[in-house]
């Protein structure tokens, strides 16, 4: 096993890091080992601090983004802290190397009005796939879980009397998210036609199947959600991680406590849940600059 694969089977079994943040680290360490052993013939283990600069002004040069090199950055600088760590090597080659100064990206949401339209004015089929296609929107807007909270979220993590749902987040933190009334009808409408199907033995404890008995997938919850955003708004992003966004800037615009909304939305330090606020600074310069005499 070479030193990269030791390092992601270590973020993957250990630190548990996801299936797509180790693939994602494991090609820019591929990357850039490939980058210094054909302009310097030196193994990714033997680097030095001016060839990550030189691969940071190659990456800049060729039209890569700051926040894909930033990316790119952190995973060398985790790659080398575990080797150091380990006595593989005896200093960081990455650990001054900074990360590039990038414009603070506002989440993108669905208008509350727009929401109100989805669920009051679109008609979703009351066969099986529609019924999902609603309750899947119904709770990712509802409670601002994660698509891939919704697709292992499992049948005996709803506690229906509660009105609560049980998540298994990021690093395996399961979390209690409170549901509506309203949600809790809509999951045992669609429970009953889940009820009807022939579920396969490997996908009985998960709660979202499709109509063959199989557990969903992300790209399947992807296509529904893009398709009924699409008759509401015209937003540029419709995926199922823009309804986490419009559930924390609604919840916030109504006054909710920024540490509630962390709590919910499971994040690990509150910074994360801070970007949210930004958007309710701007609604109000608008309100401001609309409403007021002198704006």
């Amino acid at each position: 096993m070479n030193v990269i694969e030791q390092y992601i089977d270590f973020i993957k079994l250990e630190r548990r890091y996801s299936s797509h943040t180790a693939k994602a680290y494991s090609n820019d360490l591929q990357q850039f080992q490939k980058f210094i052993y054909e302009l310097y013939n030196i193994k990714v283990i033997d680097a030095q601090y001016v060839m990550i600069r030189a691969w940071i002004v190659h990456l800049s040069s060729n039209g890569i983004s700051k926040r894909s090199i930033n990316r790119k950055v952190t995973a060398l600088r985790s790659f080398y802290r575990y080797h150091l760590i380990r006595e593989n090597i005896k200093v960081n080659p990455a650990v001054k190397i900074n990360l590039l100064k990038t414009d603070k990206k506002l989440p993108v949401y669905v208008e509350e009005e727009n929401m109100e339209l989805l669920f009051q004015e679109v008609d979703f089929p009351e066969n099986f796939q529609g019924v999902m296609d609603n309750t899947i929107i119904d709770l990712l807007y509802t409670t601002g879980i994660r698509v891939s909270e919704l697709v292992n979220l499992q049948l005996n993590k709803i506690d229906w009397s509660a009105m609560q749902i049980k998540v298994l987040g990021k690093r395996n933190k399961e979390r209690i998210i409170p549901i509506t009334p309203k949600l809790v009808e809509q999951l045992r409408k669609y429970n009953t036609h889940r009820d009807s199907i022939l579920v396969e033995e490997n996908s009985q404890s998960y709660f979202f199947l499709t109509k063959n008995g199989k557990k969903i997938y992300n790209k399947l919850v992807y296509r529904s959600i893009n398709y009924y955003l699409g008759l509401v708004t015209t937003i540029s992003k419709k995926s199922p991680h823009v309804l986490r966004h419009t559930f924390a800037t609604h919840l916030l615009n109504k006054g909710a406590d920024l540490n509630a909304i962390k709590e919910i939305l499971g994040h690990a330090s509150l910074s994360a849940t801070q970007i949210y606020t930004h958007n309710s600074i701007e609604k109000l310069k608008n309100i401001y600059k609309q409403a007021h005499p002198k704006a």
